[in-house]
């Protein structure tokens, strides 16, 4: 079990929340509240996390909403079990890569109709709730319906980035009229509201899935979807579920770490963190340059591999086990030289993937009395979406598909009813009984992140705020040399990193290149911890 008391190499801005209740952390505080009066009625983890989810939709649309993707970790108290949940949704069944041909469109468009996937969000909050909610799907929507009805002050740093939005919003009539009241993005302490929005989430109370993917809501999705010279049938969203999935793991120093498998990079965490096992990080210290060297070498290695290989197993064979594998891992630990940052990792095929084009994601997580932990991660994938919007509905669709490829034959390439290659990922570790649920959103920022949270505590014993806290770099590129460091990392590292041949570019404190984090952890003594990432709005809630 990790220590919950300060070290001298990380004094966090916060401290660790604690309760023998449960706890729910969120980006959006009044969201965290109002899922932890859901626990107070008599709900659990699965129901917080969904009524959380639902709130954080209409409070911050910059990321998430109804029209996204989602995916769930659940650890189930009373059988110690860990459950998948992807609820990442379909490319239509006329969607290929002959289709985009005719229209002259030879590479995956960044928006549009044609980077719309079915949203998998409401499959999911269905399928969680059926099997594991103790409350009906509709009374926890309830706090959601009345934030969009009834308006709610707008948070600091969800109003930055809903400015940043404007010029997307703004050609778009429909987008326009929901999210720029008065022609502007709402400030901070403005209160907002969505009342198309709390008619959808209605619909979704009163009828679970089928008030989304049929009836007045889907044909409005189908209306948007022919006016913009789409593919969507109404077949495409009638027929798709969410799936239940088996999590893959690895244990890293004693720790069972769990990621959702392909689709999603969360393979990538755990192929990064079996690389780094192979190093002494303790013994260098945390934010040394070796550690730091080890760590930005093995993403290179990790995310390479996962390029080559990771796309939907439905449609082709993702070789998981080969890539997690602790010989394979330690192979390609060898290739990582101490003194010097290499240019390019190179994969087993090439990497199918050559940029980052998007961070927008909402995470998280939730614990109960009985020990219950969810761990929720949901998208829009690049800011609000696609830019389209089905009239009336009060939220945008996605553009997940934009990460799809039109090269043939590959992991990753578009075909009909394929999922695409998914960024966002839920992330579980286990030790002792203790169970922690977390996650960092923030694109291909994820992975890579998910591996220094856990290194921060597995390796050096931070909480989870200070974990939270502690400086991260990231890299959103798949070649070169060049890497991001917070500004919190040492200068010494920083000086000793560049003589290696990294490009370090120093971001300042607060920002959101590395990505948004929340944290739960449940103990066999019955006390629950929650952390919340400063860099957001967002807060641990504790129940009394």
């Amino acid at each position: 079990m990790i220590s919950t008391s300060a070290t001298s190499e990380v004094v966090p801005g916060r401290s660790l929340v604690a309760t023998r209740g449960g706890v729910v952390a969120s980006s959006q505080p009044l969201a965290a509240a109002a899922a932890v009066k859901i626990l107070d009625a008599g709900g659990n983890a699965a129901d917080a996390v969904i009524a959380a989810n639902a709130a954080v939709g209409v409070m911050e649309p910059t990321g998430n909403g109804i029209g996204g993707d989602l995916f769930v970790l659940y650890y189930e108290a009373k059988s110690g079990k860990t459950f998948g949940l992807n609820a990442s949704g379909w490319a239509p069944a006329g969607l290929t890569p002959a289709f985009l041909a005719e229209k002259g469109i030879t590479a995956m468009p960044d928006r549009g109709i044609h980077t719309v996937t079915v949203p998998g969000v409401v499959a999911g909050w269905a399928a969680l709730n059926e099997r594991f909610g103790a409350k009906s799907l509709g009374e926890v929507l309830q706090p959601a319906i009345r934030f969009a009805h009834e308006g709610f002050p707008v948070m600091e740093v969800t109003a930055r980035l809903w400015k940043g939005s404007e010029e997307l919003l703004r050609p778009i009539p429909e987008a326009a009229k929901t999210w720029l009241p008065n022609g502007h993005a709402p400030a901070a302490g403005e209160v907002f509201r969505n009342p198309a929005l709390s008619a959808s989430l209605r619909r979704i109370a009163d009828r679970g899935r089928a008030g989304f993917y049929e009836g007045e809501t889907a044909a409005a999705i189908l209306a948007a979807s022919q006016s913009a010279g789409g593919t969507i049938s109404a077949a495409d969203l009638a027929e798709f579920r969410a799936e239940w999935v088996e999590p893959i793991s690895i244990e890293y120093r004693g720790w069972r770490v769990s990621e959702i498998p392909p689709n999603t990079q969360g393979i990538a965490a755990l192929s990064m963190l079996a690389i780094m096992e192979n190093f002494p990080l303790r013994d260098w210290g945390l934010h040394s340059p070796d550690a730091l060297h080890i760590a930005i070498e093995a993403k290179k290695l990790a995310y390479a591999d996962m390029l080559a290989f990771v796309g939907d197993p439905r449609a082709g064979r993702v070789p998981v086990d080969a890539m997690l594998d602790k010989k394979h891992a330690a192979e390609r630990a060898k290739l990582i030289v101490m003194d010097k940052a290499m240019p390019k990792a190179d994969p087993s095929a090439f990497p199918g993937l050559t940029d980052s084009k998007g961070h927008d994601t909402i995470y998280l997580c939730a614990t109960d009395r009985e020990g219950n932990v969810a761990s929720l991660i949901q998208s829009n994938y690049m800011g609000f979406g696609s830019g389209v919007v089905p009239a009336g509905c009060g939220f945008m669709l996605h553009n997940r598909g934009a990460l799809f490829i039109l090269d043939p034959g590959k992991p990753n390439t578009l075909a009909p009813r394929k999922r695409p290659l998914h960024t966002i990922i839920p992330g579980m570790m286990a030790k002792d009984g203790a169970v922690i649920g977390f996650g960092i959103m923030g694109g291909w920022n994820q992975a890579q992140a998910h591996a220094q949270f856990v290194s921060h505590i597995a390796d050096f014993g931070l909480n989870l705020q200070q974990a939270l806290e502690a400086g991260r770099f990231t890299k959103s590129t798949f070649d070169g040399r060049d890497v991001l460091l917070e500004a919190s990392i040492p200068e010494s590292s920083r000086a000793s990193l560049t003589a290696r041949g990294h490009e370090i570019t120093v971001v300042p404190l607060r920002s959101s290149t590395f990505g948004f984090g929340q944290a739960v952890m449940t103990t066999p003594a019955g006390v629950r911890f929650g952390a919340s990432d400063p860099r957001h709005d967002g807060a641990a809630i504790p129940q009394p």
